[in-house]
């Protein structure tokens, strides 16, 4: 099967850049998680194998993680004027809708990097995120990275339970 991911490969080892680090990483996780979302049929992305979590679904990681970027890295991180893809309540940014497909969440948190990036273009680890909040933009991107590493290995999960693919 061909992707229509860029390549992954591991940040530089020898790293110098605290800032270009971060990215690196983050990029890395990016791609891990769409990777895994990748391939699978609507209703293999769909599928809620927790009976405890019924929200909890590949498909729904991603959706979850683009409000993630988009909160953490436009809004705050950036102070760009972006409507809030939260929703009502906590699970709301992790619900499908019915024309949504493993292509589609993809292409949407794919376009959100770029606006994160856009975002806090040119910005400096060190200083204050546009909205007021006592953070950093070294504290806006380690929580972006944690919140998508912790999510990455939900989805090491889900897509086994979906169809058997193991693998990092």
């Amino acid at each position: 099967m061909s992707s229509n991911l860029p390549e992954r490969h591991w940040p530089r080892t020898y790293a110098t850049d605290e800032l270009r680090l971060q990215w690196e990483f983050l990029d890395f996780l990016r791609l891990t998680a769409a990777t895994k979302v990748e391939g699978l049929s609507r209703s293999l992305g769909a599928a809620a194998p927790l009976p405890t979590s019924p929200v909890v679904t590949a498909m729904g990681v991603l959706k979850h993680l683009t409000a993630v970027e988009r909160y953490w890295m436009s809004i705050v991180g950036g102070g760009v004027d972006l409507p809030s893809l939260w929703g009502e309540d906590a699970d709301a940014s992790w619900v499908l809708g019915d024309e949504e497909t493993p292509e589609t969440v993809i292409a949407e948190y794919r376009a959100e990097w770029e606006l994160s990036g856009r975002a806090l273009d040119g910005r400096g680890p060190d200083e204050p995120t546009a909205l007021p909040d006592d953070k950093t933009v070294r504290w806006i991107l380690v929580h972006v990275i944690q919140e998508t590493a912790r999510h990455v290995g939900h989805l090491d999960f889900l897509r086994e339970f979906a169809d058997g693919v193991k693998g990092e």
